[in-house]
């Protein structure tokens, strides 16, 4: 495992070699999962570009490095994206720009694709059949060998995003109505997808048949509106319906929604288990389940699992509150918040130049000193990724006078990175990859360390989320073969001078 560490010495951080900085900006920014993508569509409303500016704000957490949204006028799409938050993007003004009753709308992280402006999304084409937009949630697996059949046929993409090919296969296709153009072109990808597709009159949207992302439906006064997760829903005031099911395409037009089609179902659906574990909303239900009792169901499996003598339970904000609730709850141990969280770090944040250990840590994390003199804490979180922000919470816990620290984690160890839409280290970079359960605890200075277990896991889930999860992080059984890229050209863009959106 690449060590992350800050170097031995009290050199200040401008003093700090370009490989030391370096690395050490990599371990603060990639010790955690990186959020994915969050698409939101609205059909039928006259505000349907202020609608989705308030889903995009309530997905914000699925992807903060660009958004986008597009709108149509039945005539025309008008569109506009940018690099950053969805509140410093879009005003008054450049939402009253976005005229039309139809919209749909993009947070992004990348997970295949640089981060530029040109990845940004909604993706823009012009067609035989009319202006067509798309939305794009999960990861293609299929996407470079795809991309390499098209290209050979005189193709030519405009960004290195994996959803472009699906527009490529669209423009390409004989089929006569765009919805059966739709339904040729992801018939032939393959991977997780949740896809909203905007024409000049119609919103459809897709899930795949394995069903790996989540895609909700709901309405709001006679206007149907999409949405990765019900929680935009409920921003909006919109009543969640039902879910888009794996396989399922639906299309909306003049008021109306039909499911034209269902692709090959799959017989056991993979419903990605981390959407439960970290990246929903706690107040989102995902396949007819609500996120936060989940979790708090896995930190009472977790207690079950790994019981410890201790005074309190804490947890890692924001991420192992519910886990440790759950925990708390099952173990009869007390419930601390002995850990504060700043919410208010921005990414602009200007770092010092002095020396000042764990920096990066300490401007989200503090714990309260005095309150944890000579107790036996019991520290919950989600997961472990390369363990580099856990190691300094824990030495934080122990300056502040705790007695012991029992680290407990509410998901199994993760082996293994994410191919479908969750931007994770490589598999050599996962702290448990190659190092065991105490092997690990060593390495985060803790006094005990305890993982869910993979049967733990799949238990809760059987009961919950009965049709099934992808779990392949933890398990290492993908469900979906994964296309060797070995070999395989990358696209460079030009970049451009101005800032000029390429969407308008």
């Amino acid at each position: 495992m690449s060590d992350y560490r800050l170097p031995p010495d009290d050199r200040p951080i401008d003093r700090l070699s370009e490989p030391e900085h370096s690395a050490l900006l990599r371990a603060h920014r990639a010790d955690r999962f990186h959020d994915e993508c969050g698409v939101f569509g609205v059909h039928g409303d006259d505000e349907a570009s202020h609608l989705t500016y308030l889903g995009l704000y309530a997905l914000q957490h699925r992807g903060q490095e660009s958004c986008g949204i597009v709108s149509s006028t039945g005539k025309e799409h008008i569109a506009h994206r940018a690099m950053g938050l969805v509140a410093d993007t879009f005003g008054a003004p450049i939402l009253d720009r976005l005229k039309g009753r139809h919209a749909i709308g993009h947070v992004r992280y990348s997970t295949s694709g640089e981060s530029l402006l040109r990845n940004a999304q909604p993706i823009c084409a012009n067609t035989d059949g009319g202006p067509v937009s798309i939305a794009h949630n999960g990861n293609l697996v299929n996407f470079h060998a795809i991309r390499r059949e098209l290209e050979g046929r005189g193709a030519i993409f405009g960004s290195t995003s994996d959803s472009e090919v699906i527009l490529h296969l669209l423009a390409r296709s004989r089929e006569r109505h765009m919805e059966d153009r739709f339904i040729d072109a992801i018939s032939r990808v393959k991977g997780a997808y949740s896809i909203l597709l905007l024409t000049d009159d119609a919103l459809i949207a897709a899930r795949d048949p394995h069903g790996f992302r989540p895609l909700s439906i709901g309405r709001k006064d006679g206007a149907y509106v999409l949405s990765s997760e019900t929680c935009a829903l409920d921003l909006i005031g919109a009543v969640h319906e039902r879910d888009v099911e794996p396989g399922e395409v639906v299309v909306i037009r003049r008021g109306r929604l039909r499911s034209i089609r269902l692709l090959a179902r799959e017989a056991q659906e993979h419903f990605c288990i981390f959407e439960h574990i970290y990246f929903a909303r706690p107040d989102s239900h995902l396949v007819g389940h609500n996120v936060y009792a989940y979790r708090k169901e896995l930190g009472r499996v977790l207690a079950r699992e790994h019981p410890i003598a201790a005074d309190m339970v804490t947890p890692v904000l924001d991420s192992g509150s519910a886990a440790a609730l759950g925990y708390a709850e099952e173990a009869g141990i007390p419930y601390e918040t002995a850990l504060i969280r700043n919410h208010y770090v921005s990414r602009s944040f200007i770092e010092p130049t002095q020396t000042i250990r764990d920096f990066k840590v300490r401007v989200k994390h503090n714990a309260i000193r005095g309150f944890l003199d000579g107790k036996r804490i019991v520290l919950v979180d989600d997961s472990i990724v390369r363990g580099t922000t856990l190691r300094k919470i824990v030495g934080m816990l122990r300056a502040a006078g705790a007695r012991e620290v029992h680290v407990r984690i509410s998901s199994p160890p993760t082996i293994g990175p994410c191919h479908y839409g969750i931007d994770t280290p490589n598999r050599e970079e996962l702290i448990a990859h190659d190092h065991t359960v105490d092997e690990i605890r060593q390495d985060l200075g803790a006094d005990s360390l305890g993982y869910l277990s993979v049967e733990g896991l799949r238990g809760t889930a059987a009961k919950d989320l009965k049709r099934g999860i992808c779990d392949a992080c933890f398990s290492d059984e993908y469900p979906v073969p994964i296309e060797p890229t070995e070999g395989v050209p990358q696209l460079t863009l030009f970049r451009a001078a101005s800032d000029e959106d390429p969407a308008g």
